[in-house]
C-alpha cells in the first residue's frame, strides 16, 4: 500500500514527524516498505507548490494521504478529492471547509489538529511570567496565509490587554525580509520576540533567533527546534504524540473505516522547552513557575 505525505516545510527542519509515524505505524503491525511505502514530499516552505505536489502524490495512487497543515490538506483535497486524507496540526478540516464538525466529519478529511492560533497568546503569557519586566514586545509574522495570521495577531492582541504591556508587529513574507523586519522592531524599542505561527519561520529558525539575540531579545517560538537554536522558550503541541496519533488514523482507513466517520481530534498535550544557556547570557532569572511545567531544559 502507498501512503502518500505532504507538507509545507522542508525534510531538514520538520523530519522529526515522520520517524515517529513508522515507530507507531510498526507498533501497529506495518512494516515499511513492505506492507506499505511512504511517497514523500516537501514544499521547502514554498506554499505555492503544494497543488503541484499533490498532483504527484496523487499520481502514485495512494490509499491515504497524510497532510501536514491545512494548506496541505487543501490542496490534497483539490487534487485528489476521493482519497482519504488524514491532517496532522494546523487550524482544522472545519476551517478550512473541509469537514462539517469535529465530531462527524462527514467527508474525506480527518486527523489531529493543534488549533495553533489559539496558543499565540499563551506564548506573550510565558515570555512575561519569564521575564517579567517587558514592557513593550515584537511580534514577527508571516502573511503566507492572511486568516491565519489575522487570528494569530488578534489572540496576542488579547493577552496583551491582560498586561501592562505594548506589543508591535513585523511582518516577513520571505527569508529576504527577516533583517529589515526585526529592523523595524528594533527602532520601536522592543525588548523581546514572539514568533506567531508560521509555515516557514522554522527553516530560518538559525537566522531569526541569532539576529534577536544580537538584540538581546530573548525568543520564544512554538517548534523546540527554536530552543535548540538558542531561543529562550518554546511551546507547542506535542509534534510527535500528533504524528503517532495520526498512524492510528491511517491504520483504521487501511483497515477500512471511512475518513468521514472518524471524529477529528484535538492535542491533547503540550511541550514547554527552556534554553537556561541563553537565558544566563541574557541575564534572566527563571522563575519556579516556568521552570515548574518545562517539559525539556536545555543547560
Amino acid at each position: 500500500m502507498v501512503i502518500g505525505w505532504l507538507h509545507p516545510g522542508s525534510r531538514e527542519a520538520s523530519g522529526r514527524g515522520l520517524p515517529a509515524f513508522k515507530e507507531r505505524m510498526t507498533a501497529l503491525g506495518w512494516k515499511d516498505g513492505s506492507s506499505y511505502v511512504v511517497v514523500a514530499r516537501w514544499a521547502d516552505t514554498q506554499v505555492e507548490r503544494l497543488p503541484a505536489l499533490a498532483e504527484e502524490l496523487k499520481a502514485s495512487h495512494p490509499s491515504v494521504i497524510v497532510a501536514v497543515l491545512d494548506v496541505s490538506a487543501i490542496a490534497v483535497a483539490k487534487a485528489a478529492p476521493n482519497v482519504p486524507v488524514v491532517q496532522v496540526q494546523g487550524r482544522g478540516p472545519v476551517d478550512s471547509g473541509l469537514a462539517a464538525s469535529l465530531a462527524r466529519p462527514g467527508g474525506m478529511v480527518t486527523g489531529v489538529i493543534n488549533m495553533i492560533t489559539e496558543v499565540s497568546g499563551k506564548y506573550l503569557e510565558l515570555l512575561i511570567d519569564a521575564a517579567p519586566g517587558l514592557e513593550r514586545v515584537g511580534f514577527l509574522t508571516d502573511d503566507a496565509r492572511p486568516a491565519w495570521r489575522v487570528a494569530s495577531m488578534e489572540q496576542a492582541r488579547r493577552a496583551a490587554a491582560r498586561y501592562p504591556v505594548e506589543v508591535r508587529f513585523a511582518e516577513a513574507r520571505t527569508p529576504a525580509e527577516i533583517e529589515p523586519a526585526m529592523q523595524r522592531l528594533a527602532k520601536e524599542s522592543v525588548q523581546a520576540l514572539v514568533l506567531l505561527p508560521s509555515t516557514w519561520f522554522t527553516s530560518e529558525r538559525r537566522r531569526i533567533v541569532r539576529g534577536a539575540l544580537a538584540r538581546r531579545w530573548p525568543v520564544i517560538a512554538g517548534p523546540q527546534s527554536f530552543v535548540e537554536e538558542g531561543a529562550l522558550l518554546a511551546y507547542s503541541a506535542d509534534s510527535r504524540a500528533n504524528f503517532r496519533r495520526a498512524a492510528e488514523y491511517v491504520d483504521r482507513i487501511l483497515k477500512g473505516a471511512k475518513p468521514g466517520d472518524l471524529p477529528i481530534e484535538q492535542s491533547a498535550s503540550f511541550v514547554l522547552a527552556v534554553n537556561l544557556k541563553t537565558a544566563k547570557a541574557l541575564g534572566i532569572t527563571l522563575p519556579q513557575s516556568i521552570l515548574l511545567q518545562a517539559t525539556r531544559v536545555i543547560e
